[in-house]
């Protein structure tokens, strides 16, 4: 009769967890369900890649090692602890029951109560980062259900070791410490109890167990811990293609309305996926340049903010369409179909920007994509503010008075500062003996050298295009530049909202290299190189891209130039964000300076992937800082602390950030700042 009571409660109580536990899961999938509809590309090698490397190999949780490794315990872990935990719910039922492994099942045995150890261990440790340690990362979101999290698997785990201790008891066996070493010394401390006590206790953790799963089950789809079921959904399903790249707007659609997102339900729904995938772990907020220098914006509370708006408006649309096919959780009848969409519409909600998320949250980003990079489970961040700052730009028109002016700039003079279009090739006049000729002035040409604004009309960078062309003239290559007719790449506009803008500069850009037949094409400025790779082929451009750097290194390496002077600089060297985290170039820049005689290259706290953004990004160069610390000053206070004579980059953008930061700390006449391509033509210069 025992025995029948106890199968009842027990399927009773497991079936609703499960029921529950289903119906969480299928509202979130539906909620996910409200966003736009995506192309899929059936890029199957890529994404199944991104799931072994990032999902079963834990790459990036690495990037701390201490916590990897936990999460490294805890992630495989909870595999082999499931399948014991089919044992042990059949040993509640079956007196004495082990799975017919026959002498092997001792090294079963074995297996699951170290592991068991092992989790508990990382569950220890998990509570000293967070409350001992105290964790900045983790400090970023105090709430109880952290607490909870922990609370649970450590009684998960203590309840398995005790069940397993009480059965060796409760069925008279004498404890094997070599293949139950951890149960075993529970068994040996309770033995002299009796069999009925040991029984009793057997099913007190027996339960105390089971209640703990099912609770943990139906609190994962509730919590953080969605990102158990949600992570490889989101590292498979997730934009293929080059990171960073943005979705295209198609402007002749006649039914679109409104641009960009201002609606938690205009994201795709690969981008929703992101919101219920997110781990809480603050590993973006604690990279992120903006919060790091005390901006509003933080990463991981622009997802969790989103996730839970669209938990509340999936639960008020979805129970508004009765007509649907519905799954009643709680109060809500969840509805399945396009009709969800729709009801969207007229469902009263806080307002995504404004009520859910600020505006100068999203003009604080500048979409460095250090965020994206240290995120475990794959998350974008940057393309959701784009989005939403798209929706500002082009469909309410509003944006800092900076941005306005930016953009009057852009469209009236092609360059930010409204300078006369007329004046982009004045800067040739000062060259000199360096040859320096426009696409009109030559028969043939191998490179067109986009020389950007900042190298048309910034007299700093000026000087970093007429060392490139020093280089090229001493390589002997055949390039040739616009002049005149070069206009602004687009690719800032593009990043403040303006996508209108950049489609019209890129289709004039591209018409105007197809005019002269350009096949291959190299510039100083890291964001026209990324958005020339990435972002053009899509509106028709077909042409070979590089970065003064990528093809420095080459011509060195060919020995069409030897940096041959000694140029005795200590130099802390700063990854652009467009060149590193964007285009994953890393080593090129070192290889160049470590050719240079004379160079110690001195590495930053934060280089290569965790390189802090000068701050110049997604039109922050424009907008002037009135919250927090300056980006720009940190970033020279970081290269500082290693008393270098010169701190060098490869964007003229960074190069003007880095010398307004050295100015700032009053450190301009004791450290310079300068490009690689300015380096490299000091080496290549006549000795005094």
């Amino acid at each position: 009769m025992l025995l029948l009571l106890n199968l009842l409660a027990f399927l009773a109580v497991t079936g609703y967890a499960v029921y529950l536990f289903a119906q969480l899961v299928y509202s979130r999938y539906l909620f996910i369900k409200l966003g736009k509809k995506v192309d899929y590309k059936q890029d199957l090698k890529e994404r199944i890649n991104a799931v072994l490397v990032n999902g079963f190999g834990q790459r990036k949780l690495f990037k701390d090692k201490k916590s990897g490794l936990m999460h490294l315990i805890l992630f495989y872990g909870f595999f082999i602890i499931q399948v014991g935990l089919i044992e042990i719910i059949l040993k509640g039922f079956i007196r004495g029951y082990e799975f017919p492994f026959g002498s092997a099942h001792k090294y079963f045995s074995l297996l699951q109560e170290w592991t068991v150890f092992l989790m508990l261990c990382a569950m220890i440790y998990a509570f000293y980062r967070r409350y001992i340690e105290k964790l900045k990362r983790l400090q970023l979101k105090r709430d109880k259900k952290a607490a909870f999290v922990i609370i649970a698997l450590i009684t998960l785990t203590l309840s398995i070791l005790f069940t397993l201790g009480f059965e060796q008891v409760m069925l008279g066996h004498h404890p094997d410490f070599s293949h139950t070493p951890f149960s075993g010394v529970i068994a040996a401390a309770f033995f002299g109890i009796g069999k009925t006590a040991g029984t009793v206790l057997f099913y007190v953790f027996w339960w105390l167990h089971l209640l703990t799963v099912v609770s943990f089950m139906v609190f994962v789809p509730q919590s953080k811990q969605a990102h158990e079921v949600f992570a490889m959904f989101n590292l498979f399903f997730k934009k293929s293609g080059p990171v960073g790249k943005l979705r295209k707007i198609d402007f002749e659609d006649e039914t679109v309305e409104e641009y960009g997102v201002g609606k938690i339900e205009d994201f795709t729904r690969q981008q929703l996926i992101d919101l219920y995938a997110c781990a809480e772990c603050g590993r973006c907020t604690n990279m992120c340049p903006a919060s790091v220098t005390g901006k509003t914006l933080s990463p991981m509370q622009l997802i969790v903010k989103m996730r839970d708006h669209l938990t509340e408006k999936g639960a008020a649309v979805t129970s508004r369409s009765p007509w649907m096919p519905s799954l009643v959780v709680g109060s809500s009848a969840l509805s399945l179909g396009p009709a969800a969409q729709e009801a969207a519409v007229s469902v009263e909600m806080p307002n995504l920007i404004g009520d859910v998320i600020t505006e100068e949250e999203l003009w604080a980003c500048t979409t460095c994509r250090n965020c994206e990079d240290q995120c475990p489970v794959g998350n974008e961040h940057v393309d959701k503010i784009i989005d939403l700052r798209r929706y500002l730009v082009m469909t309410e028109g509003s944006m800092p008075h900076e941005a306005t002016r930016y953009f009057q700039n852009i469209e009236r003079q092609s360059n930010p500062w409204g300078m006369n279009r007329k004046e982009r090739i004045k800067w040739r006049d000062e060259c000199d003996d360096i040859q320096v000729p426009t696409v009109k002035e030559v028969e043939e040409f191998d490179y067109l050298f986009w020389v950007g604004s900042m190298g048309s009309y910034d007299k700093r960078s000026q000087k970093i295009v007429q060392s490139f062309a020093k280089i090229m003239n001493t390589a002997g290559i055949r390039f040739a530049i616009l002049g005149n007719e070069e206009r602004n790449s687009g690719d800032t506009a593009r990043r403040m909202g303006n996508e209108f803008l950049f489609q019209q500069l890129c289709e004039e850009n591209i018409a105007n290299f197809q005019a002269y037949g350009v096949k291959k094409i190299v510039t100083i400025d890291p964001h026209a190189f990324n958005t020339f790779k990435h972002e053009y082929p899509e509106f028709g451009l077909e042409a070979e891209v590089y970065h003064h750097t990528e093809l420095i290194w080459k011509w060195i390496q060919e020995g069409r130039i030897k940096p041959e002077n000694e140029v005795k600089e200590a130099i802390a060297y700063h990854d652009s964000c467009y060149i590193g985290r964007y285009n994953n170039i890393y080593d090129t820049p070192r290889q160049i300076l470590k050719s240079i005689p004379g160079v110690e290259i001195l590495e930053m706290e934060r280089n290569r992937e965790n390189a802090m953004c000068c701050g110049a990004g997604g039109g922050r160069m424009w907008i002037e800082e009135t919250q927090g610390k300056r980006i720009n000053v940190e970033r020279v206070e970081q290269a500082l602390k290693l008393s270098p004579t010169m701190i060098g980059s490869n964007c003229p953008y960074c190069l003007t950030m880095l010398s307004d930061g050295t100015k700032a700390k009053e450190a301009e006449e004791q450290v310079q700042t300068m490009d690689i391509a300015e380096i490299v033509a000091r080496s290549l210069s006549a000795k005094e």
